[in-house]
């Protein structure tokens, strides 16, 4: 092996060992364990007030195509949820309410109805499930209830439903939950 090989080989061993020391894993929990990973944040400049209730509404009306994947957006209060108690917000101070409507729907329905309709488990349910068990309020859109053809009683338990997603999201933005949508 000739000093230029040498080298190169030594700069890529170095560069690993960087990546390696330096590389962060994202943490699961502590309030929903099998969803929403979050990474560890240190040295916070702008200060985050513990004291403080967070009341989040999140207004899901995407979902992928792939009937087999959790559905990104209803992740993204696991992640809300975990961040936020990872540095030390109690859940008592978390207030999260998902509604959901438009292609989303289908993401609300039990396996038994989901497993009729598209062949497979509805891969959401026990995300739902344990944001519900969790205290998070899953709202789901009436109109979008009849227009898609998902009955109340398809619907996970304790999904409820409202007359539509726009009355619910004005409902829980009058009582000071503030609208989160990606």
């Amino acid at each position: 092996m000739n000093n230029f090989q040498k080298s190169v080989g030594l700069l890529l061993l170095i560069q690993i060992s960087f990546h390696s020391a330096t590389a962060q894993e994202k943490e699961p929990g502590p309030i929903i364990e099998d969803y929403g990973e979050v990474w560890k944040i240190e040295n916070q400049d702008y200060p985050l007030d513990t004291s403080k209730t967070f009341k989040a509404v999140f207004d899901i009306m995407t979902s992928p195509d792939d009937l087999d994947q959790v559905n990104p957006s209803i992740e993204t209060a696991a992640r809300f949820l975990n961040m936020h108690g990872q540095n030390g917000i109690p859940l008592d101070q978390l207030k999260v309410a998902l509604v959901i409507h438009n292609k989303a729907s289908k993401d609300v329905i039990s396996t038994e109805a989901y497993q009729k309709k598209f062949g497979t488990k509805n891969p959401n349910e026990a995300l739902l499930k344990a944001l519900m068990a969790a205290n998070a309020e899953v709202i789901f859109c009436g109109q979008s209830s009849v227009s898609r053809e998902f009955p109340k009683e398809e619907l996970i338990d304790g999904v409820q439903l409202s007359l539509s997603a726009m009355t619910a999201l004005i409902q829980l933005q009058d009582d000071n939950y503030r609208l989160i949508k990606f």
